[in-house]
């Protein structure tokens, strides 16, 4: 069984890449290594985020195989915003006071057309690879459901009538972003295992 430091301590994030992956390989957290760190994120790019994580596990534990992802919303109206400041986009990690700024800043707009991002930073045998997944939707002016975490109240996919938080964790794990990009990561490693 191949072993993979996820360099997360989300709980929620490595229950949904497991499920995806399957059990052909052992996902650890950065706790399973004793990790505590708060990894830093400055990059002005999701795939710079992404590396970053990586890059850091890599010099700090003698290249373990390892990968790390970053996420965000990106909303047409808001230029891009919140962005790779997803998860901070208020100033703060309180995702009720994000979703409050993203709601405050689209009130009185039509145009509420979003996308979800998460870019995936591989590092196996030494070599990097990268893989991303997105998906379209909407935002709406106020929260639905209870399931999912971040801004998934307020997100409906395309093509969908339930928030993200409406939709049962098997349901949002065959669209999402991060099990798009978790998907291909996926396929990539059963290749070559």
């Amino acid at each position: 069984m191949i072993e993979l430091i996820f360099a997360t301590n989300n709980a929620h994030k490595l229950e949904e890449v497991q499920a995806i992956i399957g059990n052909k390989f052992l996902l650890k957290s950065l706790a399973d290594i004793d990790c505590y760190d708060d990894i830093p994120e400055t990059g002005d790019t999701f795939h710079e985020n992404a590396k970053q994580k990586t890059d850091y596990l890599v010099e700090r534990y003698a290249g373990l195989n390892c990968f790390g992802d970053d996420s965000g919303l990106e909303i047409t109206a808001l230029n891009g915003e919140p962005g790779v400041y997803s998860a901070r986009y208020s100033g703060s990690r309180d995702m009720e006071q994000n979703i409050n700024l993203v709601l405050e800043k689209l009130e009185g707009i039509s145009d509420c057309r979003a996308r979800f991002i998460t870019v995936i930073s591989l590092f196996l045998n030494k070599q990097q690879y990268f893989f991303e997944g997105t998906i379209e939707g909407t935002i709406l002016s106020e929260r639905k459901g209870v399931d999912g975490f971040g801004y998934d109240p307020i997100f409906i996919p395309n093509g969908y009538t339930k928030t993200f938080a409406e939709m049962t964790a098997e349901e949002k794990n065959k669209i999402s972003h991060r099990a798009i990009a978790v998907q291909k990561l996926a396929a990539f490693l059963y290749k070559l295992s």
